[in-house]
């Protein structure tokens, strides 16, 4: 028999039919929605007098629009109109919603995984293109958009064409102040923002098998960063422990049953990819951006580099382009530079891991009087974890804003956006302009580097508190 891929055993098992010539249909296993990417497809739904196909595999929440502040009170007028209208479609559709009055609300690629939606071996979609995120259970999944929302809630089923499959092997062990953030980081600078078009990447390696969920989650969420379809990494002992007990896991003898069946997910040996990246964990640093892509990072004492020394005439262009919006300039230190707001939130860094961390290096210190820092939770499961555990008091006693769960200012679609010309050290996925406001400014870290950032008021290397 020939080895397979983790990729391939996944695709191959979901395929309902292919035609010569054409796309393969693909089932999927769970279906994520959120009030932006959906009104669309219901209204298309309603127009052509069809159901939804399965609403015990669609699940919705409200993220990008709600305020982080009160919930409820959502002043933008369209964002209120579109969190109203995914309460109404998901009434009339019968669907599952965890909305703002839901104790299980928060950001979509964060609920799922907490709630025990996302399982191994599923095929798992959801309009936004962080659906990557999931892979790290194992699971094939990926972003699509409102026409294929419409499609997968009429059908469950989706027409795609199969991916190449690109191996990131990473072994070794991470030196201090170095994590997901900064692994994920460094990958996309390697490979740039288009080197990973049409590929789906499985994340192999003994730094990868040694990392918690939550370091798994961030690196697959940020995939897409690299152009790449959908990340995933091989389940393992973590992930089962992970999974056990949650609300949508498997119980009791099903979950023996899915337990077997898990434990083939993996590739096989021999098995070939179509392309290998191998990095090395000791020579990872923290990373900070200082352009507006995210495979722009740098190490925290690195000098931002010269255009001249970029490869191609259109990365020189970019670069230049970047460096005028950011008022940076090139031999720049980004170490002391000094920053005006302080994000730690987003489906990539809002876990509950993530805030303990942040809050080992706030504990006892105060936020610099010149900067204005928030934390959002990325679920209020999370929220009332981290309250549990003091965490609020901690950041509130500092000087943290302690919010409510929600996108926030990662897409700035709801009241929390950076102001023109303000320089904000985030701990989201992207750094395009505007992302978190109309002429922001972003710098992407890893929590621990935005909390050290917080207290001195300027970029600095978060080691020097370790």
């Amino acid at each position: 028999m020939k080895p397979k891929t983790l990729f391939e055993k996944i695709w191959e098992s979901h395929v309902v039919t292919k035609e010569k010539g054409t796309p393969s249909l693909l089932y999927i296993d769970a279906h994520l929605i959120h009030e932006v990417t959906s009104p669309q497809a219901f209204a298309n739904l309603r127009k052509k007098n069809l159901n939804v196909r399965r609403t015990d595999k669609t699940f919705a929440t409200v993220d990008h629009n709600v305020s982080t502040t009160s919930q409820r009170n959502i002043k933008d007028a369209l964002s209120r109109v579109q969190v109203e209208t995914l309460e109404r479609n998901c009434k009339d559709f019968g669907i599952e919603l965890f909305g703002l009055n839901s104790p299980n609300q928060g950001i979509v690629h964060v609920i799922g995984p907490e709630l025990g939606i996302t399982k191994p071996g599923m095929t798992i979609v959801c309009g936004d293109s962080h659906t990557s995120t999931h892979g790290a259970f194992g699971t094939l999944a990926f972003g699509i958009g409102t026409t294929e929302v419409e499609h997968v809630l009429a059908t469950q089923c989706l027409l795609q064409q199969p991916m190449k499959i690109m191996e990131v092997r990473i072994d070794g062990t991470l030196g201090k102040g170095v994590t997901a953030k900064d692994v994920i980081l460094t990958i996309l600078s390697k490979i740039g923002t288009k080197g990973g078009i049409g590929y789906c990447i499985e994340y192999t390696g003994s730094t990868m098998q040694n990392m918690n969920m939550e370091g798994r989650m961030t690196i697959c969420n940020m995939s897409i960063e690299g152009g790449a379809r959908a990340g995933m990494i091989a389940p393992d002992e973590i992930t089962f422990a992970y999974l056990k007990g949650r609300q949508f896991s498997p119980k009791q003898e099903k979950w023996e049953e899915s337990l077997k069946r898990w434990k083939s997910l993996r590739t096989d040996p021999d098995a070939p990819y179509d392309k290998t990246v191998i990095i090395e964990a000791k020579k990872i640093a923290p990373l900070v951006t200082w352009g507006t892509d995210p495979s722009t990072g740098i190490p925290i004492h690195e000098k931002i580099p010269h255009p001249n020394k970029m490869q191609s005439k259109d990365q020189k262009i970019t670069s230049e382009k970047a460096l005028t919006y950011m008022a940076l300039k090139p031999g720049m230190r980004l170490e002391g530079f000094p920053i005006d707001y302080v994000f730690i939130g987003s489906c990539t860094n809002a876990r509950i891991s993530d805030l303990r961390e942040a809050a080992k290096i706030i504990k006892g210190k105060k936020v610099k009087n010149t900067v204005t820092a928030w934390v959002v939770p990325g679920s209020r499961q999370i929220k009332r974890q981290a309250e549990k555990e003091g965490l609020d008091k901690i950041f509130h006693s500092a000087g943290f804003e302690w919010r409510w769960s929600g996108c926030s200012a990662c897409i700035a679609m709801n009241d929390d956006k950076i102001p023109p010309g303000k320089y904000c050290i985030s701990t989201s996925n992207r750094n395009y302009e505007g992302r978190q406001g109309p002429g922001s400014r972003t710098f992407l870290a890893s929590p621990i580097m935005a909390a050290a950032a917080a207290i001195e008021g300027k970029i600095t290397d978060v080691r020097n508190y370790l």
